[in-house]
């Protein structure tokens, strides 16, 4: 009698849009074993069809509708603009179907996604962000009130492979989430981007003030995730009374550095919401 364990079945994975987003999800997915067997990906660029097919040796398919056929979750990886089409096209062919359907689009409601796909189906909307491509991401998750608990450690365990997740219990909050994740990786761009070409100007070469301005955030940055102190904490720590950094600080503060902060993610919070109100328009 053989005693080697019973392969682990996993599940039928549909992606449905094969960008960037899509790919970090499925090449994480791969890195904890999923069997390229199990993930499907509807793409509609040929070229973009054929790189998914060597890269991850994944079905790839042209037509949405085809892609789902047998999928227990469906990853709506499309732009908010495309949201309406591609959901058109699939509530058909999902009518007597009850994968799980995970939303990753900026700005859709769960509301939404059940008018268009229909109301019985178990709908997960999730806000990751583009550090996910580094397996370094961090994703904001809620459900709608189909989504079973077997459901939801599976779009978790979709999401944590390429970084962390945290659930969302009040829906209005994800514009919060996006604004605040979603987006962040381009404020701290801005940021790195901002501190080279000041050190430029201030006199060191372009190459050395990059590399800086990187390992300084990057270490900051891991010292914020793997410890126990708040940021505050940290700020406090390494800024001496009448010192550089707190002169840094001091003139940051001048220039209404934490209201601008406050500024900007109640613009992209807002822009969430009029992208929501555009897609009721649009139907």
């Amino acid at each position: 009698m053989s005693t080697e364990p019973s392969p682990v079945r996993h599940a039928r994975i549909a992606f449905i849009g094969g960008g960037n987003m899509a790919r970090s999800l499925i090449g994480a997915q791969m890195a904890r074993g999923v069997p390229p067997a199990a993930i499907r990906v509807a793409e509609p660029r040929a070229d973009s069809r054929k790189t998914l097919a060597h890269e991850f040796e994944v079905a790839t398919f042209a037509d949405n509708a085809e892609a789902v056929t047998g999928a227990e979750c469906i990853v709506l990886a499309v732009k908010p603009q495309m949201m309406l089409t591609v959901c058109a096209g699939l509530a058909g062919p999902l009518r007597d179907a009850g994968p799980l359907v995970i939303s990753i689009a900026a700005g859709i409601r769960l509301a939404q996604l059940e008018h268009l796909l229909g109301t019985r189906h178990a709908i997960v909307r999730c806000m990751p962000n583009t550090p996910a491509l580094v397996g370094a991401g961090a994703s904001g998750l809620c459900a709608n009130r189909n989504v079973t608990a077997g459901q939801r450690a599976l779009a978790e365990s979709i999401l944590d492979a390429a970084g962390i997740v945290r659930w969302i219990d009040d829906e209005s909050q994800m514009d919060t989430v996006t604004a605040l994740s979603g987006s962040g990786p381009a404020y701290f761009f801005l940021l790195v981007e901002a501190m080279e070409d000041a050190a430029v100007k201030l006199g060191l070469p372009r190459d050395t003030a990059r590399a800086l301005a990187a390992q300084t955030c990057l270490g900051a940055g891991h010292m914020l995730a793997d410890g126990d102190e708040t940021a505050a904490e940290l700020r406090r720590r390494v800024t001496s009374p009448h010192g550089t950094t707190a002169a840094a600080l001091d003139a940051f503060e001048q220039g209404g550095f934490c209201a601008l902060v406050f500024k900007a993610l109640a613009a992209a919070r807002a822009r969430g919401a009029e992208m929501s109100a555009e897609l009721d328009s649009g139907a």
